[in-house]
């Protein structure tokens, strides 16, 4: 059996890759939660340890709108992929700087912005915003998009990672 995946092979477990982590984040994953969960196989990481690692991530770090946490938890998982081993590794440091760099940038092209509060037009950190989010259905109406957008472009980063090695 040929090991080698085609494009055909790797567009279908990105969708699956997507998928799973949407699902997730439906069933009560935070959106950090949900994206580096979905990769922690691939990575020999223990899923309930990645729950625990990204659990402070969600609703733009701790709820203060910051930066996506999808885009946090795919950090982790680009670290996982191409981060340092050891802290005089400034190439492996350097690349994953940059391909979190290109993350955010097509992330920020498709939706607008990289921060939660601007991507939802609530301020999470306010609890009157936040329930607002909450009842006008926001989590379940956008941040989905956001999880398979993210996962989607982390698939593409990865790939074009793995073709320059």
């Amino acid at each position: 059996m040929n090991n080698n995946k085609t494009s055909d092979d790797e567009l279908s477990n990105a969708d699956t890759d997507s998928q799973l982590a949407v699902k997730r984040f439906c069933d009560g994953y935070n959106c950090a939660q949900a994206v580096l969960t979905s990769f922690a196989n691939r990575y020999q990481v223990d899923t309930e340890l990645a729950m625990r690692i990204s659990s402070g991530l969600g609703g733009g770090v701790g709820r203060m709108g910051d930066i996506c946490g999808t885009l946090s938890g795919a950090a982790l998982v680009l670290g996982l992929q191409m981060g340092p081993k050891t802290s005089d590794d400034a190439s492996a440091k350097e690349a994953t700087y940059n391909a979190t760099r290109l993350l955010q940038e097509r992330f920020m092209a498709r939706h607008g912005s990289n921060r939660c509060k601007e991507l939802l037009q609530k301020d999470l950190s306010i609890p009157a915003e936040y329930q607002e989010a909450k009842s006008l259905g926001l989590f379940k109406t956008q941040c989905p998009d956001y999880v398979g957008t993210v996962v989607t472009l982390l698939n593409q980063i990865l790939e074009e990672s793995e073709v320059k090695e």
